[in-house]
């Protein structure tokens, strides 16, 4: 209990200091300004000068421990106060000195102890610590903190440029470039702000001289003017309380220097502390280790020289070097292994990555068709696989996922099947050394070959050989060859599933894309009125009927639009559909620029109106046995009439009947293309052949 009691007494403590440390600060700020000004007794003085060692002496440990410079950004304030709290009480003890000629206890052991009471002596160290400070440490980190603060400032542009370049390829989040943006303004300030802050280190170097000077001349003239004494005598307890107070403001000052200088020098290191990261880099060669041992061996057998120290730091440096380099062989024997282990664990991890894997679109060929699929045996169906995608972004207006290609010794060795997700979808033999001749129904007469039908669009068609090719096409025959046949399978295959290839992820890269050229309308449309994933759904149901997604400017426009006003994605689907009238009647318009459609007898549209019911999915039509079988069989026979005469199989229809209807004939009839009359576009001229009745 004693000691939870305790924990929380801490913890109150602490966060006191925390919530009141504005208020501590400014009055420290205001007490080092009284300081200047009003006399300070004499133990009080005492006090502030161990405070002030102590207060450098904590400096200089943190910034040994500062890993990032940025860390200690608060350092050049903390120059300034530490300046300023310095000259206040090299102030203070010059008015006791030369009021009192006593300044003190710490001043005093200062002078008799640290310089043994000698104040020539004192003054030549306090002279050299001015030297040492001045013109080596702060000479040397004002240069490195100008140099640093210039290149900060001229390599800002460039890093920002790259923030905005991760941020645009994806590496960066939009809150990590926000971070990385500030940490190189903070870099730029901070390092601008060292540039000055060395000046207060020089300019106190500079007052504590000028301050030794003023107290031995005006100590020697109220010594002898004005007590009496003896210029020796005066000269003696003057100067040497002098020499003492320039001593105790001059080491926290070396102090502070040399943390100025550290953290200017200091480059950034994740994770480690100077001293952790001197010892790594100083001990990173153990051979210049056993090279300055034996150095040391040949110094200590030189006449003259003292034998013990240069033996015993030989004997050590070579020990911590024997040390270092049997923990490097291990490190290494340990490395070998574990890089022999990843090894042997690559290729079986690879092989069951391999296994697990499932390609968006597979293409597993059987052994004699390799040859037309590796460019070494002459082989061009991955040139055409290539053409394949690039006719698919044309056409539908979106990226075909790459296709992998596959040997499968376990098919027949002529065969080949299109896999969709790691499922076969389609599968057909093609004989590797034959051409494919394709009926057209104007023949001139009847070619000799295997008989088959065409994969793709499953028309009659003949395999025949090479020496037939000739007479087949003078008899009005489509010849092609096996690479052919499997490119257009694999194109009808695509443009059939196109819906299913389309992802979330396909979908933002091209939302991606538009925001470049159009911000604002995808800044409307996401997050607030729709996600990702309810644009994805409206764009594969605009392929699943053969509707092409190239107009992205349209449709996401539209969708802005309406998504307000509902988040239903079959009623926004109509709507994009309604904004892409034009485009889709072009894809059904013939030659002579009609579009040739059978309409819905509007007693059997009214009534189909009334068996819609209303579903999580939309709208679906509720129709017995009997009554979708009586439909279907109406429908297709206004299809036949279409077909017969040349044309697509079109029924125009109310558009709230569009979308169920085709859904409703969809496993029947799948080539039937259903359009609303809010589909057709005022300029195409439309022609009614029949009526579904």
């Amino acid at each position: 209990m004693a000691s939870v009691s305790t924990a929380r007494t801490n913890d109150f403590i602490i966060r006191q200091l925390n919530e009141n440390s504005d208020i501590l600060f400014a009055l420290a700020v205001v007490g080092v300004i009284i300081m200047l000004i009003i006399p300070m007794p004499t133990w009080f003085l005492d006090f502030m000068l161990a405070a002030n060692i102590t207060f450098s002496m904590v400096v200089l440990l943190v910034t040994i421990y500062n890993t990032e410079p940025l860390n200690l950004s608060v350092f050049p304030s903390l120059l300034l106060f530490s300046t300023l709290f310095r000259l206040a009480l090299s102030v203070s003890s010059t008015r006791l000195i030369l009021g009192q000629a006593y300044a003190g206890k710490v001043i005093e052991s200062f002078g008799n102890f640290v310089v043994g009471g000698n104040y020539v002596v004192g003054l030549i160290i306090f002279l050299i610590l001015v030297v040492i400070q001045f013109i080596v440490i702060t000479k040397g980190a004002e240069r490195v903190a100008e140099v640093a603060a210039r290149f900060t400032l001229d390599a800002m542009p460039g890093k920002q440029m790259s923030i905005d370049a991760d941020l645009n390829a994806g590496i960066l989040t939009e809150e990590e470039a926000q971070a990385e943006r500030l940490k190189i303004r903070q870099e730029a300030d901070f390092y601008g702000a060292m540039d000055g802050a060395t000046k207060f280190v020089k300019g106190d170097a500079i007052a504590s001289i000028i301050i030794v000077l003023i107290d031995i001349i005006g100590g020697l003239i109220i010594g002898v003017l004005q007590h009496g004494m003896a210029l020796a005598e005066a000269g003696r307890i003057y100067v040497l309380l002098t020499v003492g107070d320039g001593l105790v403001s001059q080491i926290p000052a070396l102090m502070l220097s040399t943390a100025t200088g550290l953290v200017v020098t200091r480059a950034a290191s994740a994770d480690m502390n100077m001293g952790e990261e001197m010892t790594r880099q100083l001990t990173a060669q153990p051979k210049a280790l056993f090279v300055a041992s034996a150095v040391l061996l040949l110094l200590g057998i030189v006449p003259g020289l003292p034998a013990v120290p240069f033996f015993a730091l030989a004997v050590f440096i070579g020990f911590i070097g024997y040390l270092i380099s049997k923990q490097s062989q291990v490190v290494e024997e340990e490395e070998l292994v574990e890089e022999d282990i990843q090894q042997i664990r690559a290729p079986l991890a690879e092989e069951l990555n391999e296994l697990v894997k499932v390609d968006p679109l597979e293409v597993e060929v059987g052994y004699n068709l390799i040859s037309l699929v590796l460019p070494e045996q002459g082989g061009d169906f991955l040139d055409r696989v290539a053409m394949v995608r690039r006719q698919m972004a044309l056409e539908m207006g979106m990226v075909i996922p790459p296709v992998r290609i596959l040997d499968n010794l376990q098919l027949d060795a002529n065969s080949y099947r299109i896999k969709l997700h790691g499922v076969e979808i389609s599968r057909y033999r093609i004989l590797p050394d034959h051409y494919l001749a394709l009926s057209s129904g104007l023949e001139s007469s009847k070619l000799e070959g295997i008989e088959t039908k065409e994969p793709a669009f499953g028309t009659p068609a003949i395999w025949i050989t090479e020496m037939q090719k000739e007479e087949a096409e003078m008899s009005n025959y489509t010849v092609v060859d096996p690479p052919s046949v499997m490119a257009t399978h694999l194109t009808e295959i695509i443009r059939e599933h196109a819906y299913e290839l389309l992802g979330r992820q396909e979908v933002k890269n091209t939302i991606d894309k538009i925001k470049e050229e159009y911000p604002a309308v995808v800044e409307e449309l996401l997050p607030d009125l729709l996600t990702v994933g309810e644009i994805q759904k409206v764009l594969q149901n605009l392929l699943w009927e053969g509707i092409p997604i190239k107009n992205m400017v349209t449709i996401l426009e539209t969708l802005a639009d309406y998504a307000s006003k509902t988040r239903d994605i079959q009623l926004l689907t109509e709507y994009v559909r309604q904004a892409l009238a034009r485009q889709i009647c072009s894809l059904y318009q013939e030659s002579d620029g009609v579009l040739y459609v059978v309409t819905v007898d509007p007693q059997l549209e009214d009534s189909l109106l009334q068996a819609l019911k209303q579903s999580e999915q939309g709208n679906y039509l509720a129709l017995g046995p009997d009554q979708a079988q009586e439909l279907i069989q109406k429908v297709a026979a206004a299809m036949r009439g279409l077909l017969e005469q040349g044309h697509d199989p079109i029924v125009l229809t109310a558009p709230l009947l569009r979308r169920p209807l085709k859904e409703f004939t969809y496993r029947s009839i799948r080539e039937l293309i259903v359009l609303s009359y809010n589909e057709l576009d005022p300029q195409v001229k439309v022609e009614v052949t029949g009526m579904v009745n």
